[in-house]
């Protein structure tokens, strides 16, 4: 009874709504201060929320966007395209052409699956290795190929590899490759000039980049084109004094003299005489400006411009130049040369054959070593050095060609008589192919010397008198003699034409020393003879074989580029020629 009066009290009690928290063991005693702090830090956090959104939403912008475009923003450039070179005509011989560059975000990259990093590693020429070593890169952007072809790259986007972006760019192409590469020069993977003309007029070629500000997203898209920075500008076109047609023949005849003679090398240089303009500049070896990877050295070297030389002979006519222009000599005065051999203190000048008693013109037309030196020792050492200055030897070039050298010319107060002997047939002197070709101006022209230009010119530049006009026209007499029958330079006659220069033939100076089988050989000429209008000057470094004197090895060159050019550019005959004329007794020139 007791047990069932006990559940019925419970359920009465849970009937009438009496609480459990009645229950001593469920009653909670709470403090009301507690209550009160918890709600006022509630009130505390949702106001300071609300502080801080009005802060940065209303106070803080300019800071937010800086945030936001530092991570989104970017600044991209538009570069601009690098002028085109032409030639006189022009025919291009450089022009840009647009690649693209191919780059990455390496952290975005990893992701990507190995079967396309395989195919992009293929498509980039490049080992698997070698493109995972640039993806292991800690840094937030890396080139993995700068001038990618264009349908290459489009390929490597169809990848569709998260962090592979592209950027467009140009790359330099010279359609004509070796054969004006020494002129033109060549660019660097920035586009930026490297050599000869590319270098000179980097600042006239080059134009200048633009850049606009866009948001991209994670992905790298453009989302948002925010605004043009600047405007780009294209670089300048530039026009050079080269005929390409003038510049094709003095390259092939250029090559194949030096593979026919076994030389080292060769070089090559036609000036025109009525402007000073540069029509040809040729050298091999040579490179493929279009491929470089395996350039050397020898490839690079611009012989005409850089490379100086003892002249030889072809020194010898400022010497009786000056003697004819102080009136010191008449072409027909006689000079003893001897049996070929004369004594200066403890040396001994030679000629190659005894000419014995013989006369100014016959000097050159022989190339007699003691008739020059004869009338080197006739005049003050000064008057020779300032012929040279005048003509431009040991004075540094401003034709605005990078790496042309000035030569060497030692102070005239320290020379001794065989010093002065040896330096009027071209020992003791050095010089450069185009400086050796822009003094024979003084003889091809009426007296006078003018600048030379690598850049096209609208009209002829003024000139510096150094000797007379009558001088000049003495010495194109004996320089045609040169090429006559009895002359040293009959393998440079041209049917058709009446043409003169002067040979040159020097020991190599080695270690300290003249070498006795090392030699260069060389040839300066000019054709026309009754109106002159190219310059053409020839150089064979260290021909092989037997045949090594300026005559023989720089002879032929000289005739052959100077019959086509002048065929090329349709200027008349003057002369009845109709072969060229050797005769079995042709005398042989001197060093």
């Amino acid at each position: 009874m007791s047990r069932g009066g006990n559940v019925n009290t419970s359920r009465v009690a849970r009937s009438k709504g009496v609480p459990f928290s009645k229950n001593p063991v469920l009653a909670v005693r709470l403090p009301v201060w507690r209550s009160r702090v918890v709600l006022f830090v509630m009130f505390a956090a949702f106001a300071g929320l609300a502080a801080r959104a009005l802060w940065l939403q209303g106070l803080s912008t300019q800071f937010l966007q800086k945030q936001g475009e530092i991570r989104y923003a970017r600044t991209l450039d538009l570069p601009a395209t690098r002028g085109k070179i032409t030639d006189r005509d022009g025919q291009v011989l450089a022009s840009s052409v647009p690649v693209k560059a191919i780059w990455a975000i390496p952290d975005d990259v990893q992701e990507a699956a190995p079967a396309k990093l395989k195919q992009l590693a293929k498509l980039l020429g490049m080992s698997d290795a070698d493109l995972q070593k640039k993806l292991d890169s800690d840094r937030g952007f890396v080139y993995l190929k700068r001038q990618v072809e264009q349908d290459v790259a489009d390929q490597i986007t169809k990848l569709g590899i998260e962090g592979i972006q592209t950027r467009k760019e140009y790359k330099r192409f010279y359609p004509q490759g070796e054969v004006t590469t020494h002129v033109v020069g060549f660019t660097n993977v920035e586009d930026m000039g490297q050599e000869s003309m590319e270098l000179a007029q980097q600042k006239t070629l080059v134009g200048q980049p633009g850049s606009r500000r866009v948001i991209k997203d994670r992905l790298g898209h453009i989302v948002e084109d925010i605004e043009s920075v600047r405007e780009p500008h294209d670089g300048k076109d530039l026009a050079l004094s080269i005929d390409s047609k003038i510049q094709y023949i003095a390259f092939t005849q250029i090559k194949d003299a030096v593979e026919k003679f076994h030389a080292k090398a060769g070089a090559a240089v036609v000036l025109d005489v009525h402007t000073g303009e540069v029509l040809a500049l040729a050298n091999w070896p040579t490179y493929n400006p279009n491929d470089r990877s395996k350039l050397t050295g020898e490839q690079l070297r611009n012989r005409v411009m850089t490379d100086t030389f003892e002249p030889g002979s072809s020194l010898k006519p400022f010497t009786v130049g000056l003697a004819l222009d102080e009136k010191r000599v008449t072409p027909h005065t006689m000079f003893d040369t001897g049996a070929g051999a004369m004594v200066i203190a403890d040396r001994v000048i030679h000629d190659t054959h005894p000419h014995y008693l013989i006369d100014v013109q016959t000097i050159i037309q022989k190339s007699s070593n003691i008739g020059t030196s004869k009338i080197a020792l006739g005049m003050p050492a000064e008057d020779m050095w300032e012929m040279f200055t005048k003509v431009g030897f040991g004075q540094q070039p401003k034709w605005g060609f990078p790496g042309a050298v000035a030569g060497r010319v030692r102070p005239y107060k320290s020379w001794r008589p065989i010093e002065q002997a040896n330096m009027s047939f071209g020992q003791g002197i050095s010089v450069s192919l185009i400086q050796l070709a822009r003094a024979y101006m003084i003889y091809a022209r009426d007296g006078d010397i003018i600048p030379l230009s690598f850049q096209k010119l609208h009209e002829a530049p003024h000139g510096t008198q150094v000797v007379s006009a009558k001088t000049a026209a003495e010495m194109r007499e004996m320089l045609e003699m040169v090429t006559l029958p009895g002359g040293s330079a009959v393998k440079a006659q041209v049917p058709g034409y009446r043409v003169g220069g002067k040979t040159g033939t020097a020991q190599k100076f080695l270690n300290g020393r003249y070498s006795q089988t090392k030699y260069i050989g060389n040839f300066v000429g000019m054709a026309p003879m009754s109106d002159p209008r190219f310059i053409i000057a020839v150089m064979i470094d260290e021909p092989g074989g037997p045949v090594h004197v300026g005559g023989d090895v720089a002879g032929p060159v000289f005739s052959a580029l100077a019959a086509q050019a002048l065929r090329a550019k349709n200027i008349a005959p003057d002369s009845d020629l109709t072969h060229i004329i050797i005769p079995e007794s042709a005398a042989q020139g001197n060093m």
